[in-house]
């Protein structure tokens, strides 16, 4: 009998359980309307934890990671989300809020169809505050940890993300940043962090003239010397770019049919902080991330995806030095 393959030359000796820490700031909860099935004569209706962080986390998870999720989380909305999170094996520490946001989704058609969208509560500086502590001590007992934002304003300021990347550094935890706007540019000016950034929100949040390769390039250095340890920069279909101050790579993933492109980039980042946290070297860390990334959009699932076939997938990503 032929022996399967085994794990790269890297892999034998890395712990293969990291503790990986998320701030999610937004947590939502998801009500999906799916269509019957062949034998069914009514639709289905699945009820999932959401939200940028819980993505991270729940890919995390998938990789092997324990996984510790710190956000706000309360009324109706929250208790939920938080009651699911735990479900699919998430270590929440809840801060205390007025309430979380919340999506129904209608997928009858076959497309998703957004019915209604509730934004969170703000949040006030106590619980801003509470948020903050929480974060700090979870992270200190973690080997990565992941900082998400928001796209909504909820009372949380771009200083709060520069702090805890600080204090974090100062302490040598390593921080993998998945931010845009303002919040991007506050961790870019803060030292050690990896920032994971899509093409469009570099140039969106005016980092980059425009999203040709070279410019992102060009963009992706300046930040790099500025102050993260490296910027890593999505592209969608075209190659990933990882930019340190001494290198640049360009990550190329094997082509794949997409069911969902939503969800790559988070799983991607997941990636990332999980093969940090397994102490591989940056280059592998994000294979190990496009790979996640690359077949999450195979799936119906955001954040979803299997170790055992990602891991394989992986030795199929190609990163050289440009």
């Amino acid at each position: 009998m032929a022996t399967p393959p085994g794990p790269t030359s890297a892999e034998p000796d890395e712990p293969r359980s990291p503790s990986v820490c998320v701030l999610a700031l937004t947590p939502m909860l998801t009500i999906e309307i799916e269509p019957a099935g062949p034998h069914e004569a009514s639709p289905e209706i699945h009820v999932h934890p959401g939200g940028q962080g819980l993505w991270l986390g729940r890919m995390a998870y998938s990789l092997g990671a324990h996984v510790i999720v710190c956000g706000p989380f309360g009324g109706e909305t929250g208790q939920v989300a938080a009651h699911l999170a735990r479900a699919e094996h998430l270590d929440v520490r809840a801060t205390q809020t007025g309430g979380n946001g919340g999506w129904v989704h209608d997928r009858r058609s076959g497309e998703r169809t957004e019915v209604v969208t509730m934004d969170p509560y703000p949040l006030n500086r106590h619980e801003v505050d509470d948020l903050y502590g929480t974060v700090l001590v979870s992270a200190l007992d973690a080997g990565v940890t992941i900082l998400t934002g928001s796209e909504t304003a909820i009372g949380v300021p771009a200083s709060f993300f520069a702090r805890l990347a600080n204090d974090l550094h100062a302490s040598d935890r390593t921080v993998v940043a998945d931010l845009s706007a303002d919040q991007a540019r506050a961790v870019a000016e803060a030292p050690g962090a990896v920032l994971k950034i899509s093409h469009e929100e570099m140039v969106d949040g005016g980092f980059s003239p425009d999203d040709s390769e070279q410019s992102l390039l060009v963009a992706a250095q300046d930040m790099a010397a500025a102050g993260p340890r490296a910027v890593v920069v999505s592209r969608a279909q075209h190659p990933s770019l990882l930019v340190t101050r001494e290198h640049t790579y360009r990550i190329r993933t094997p082509r794949v049919t997409t069911v969902d492109h939503r969800g790559a980039g988070d799983s991607m980042t997941a990636g990332i902080a999980v093969g940090l946290g397994r102490g591989l070297e940056l280059p592998d860390a994000v294979r190990l991330g496009a790979a996640a990334g690359a077949l999450n959009v195979t799936r119906r699932g955001l954040g979803t995806g299997r170790r055992d076939q990602i891991e394989r997938f992986a030795r199929r990503v190609t990163v050289r030095e440009t």
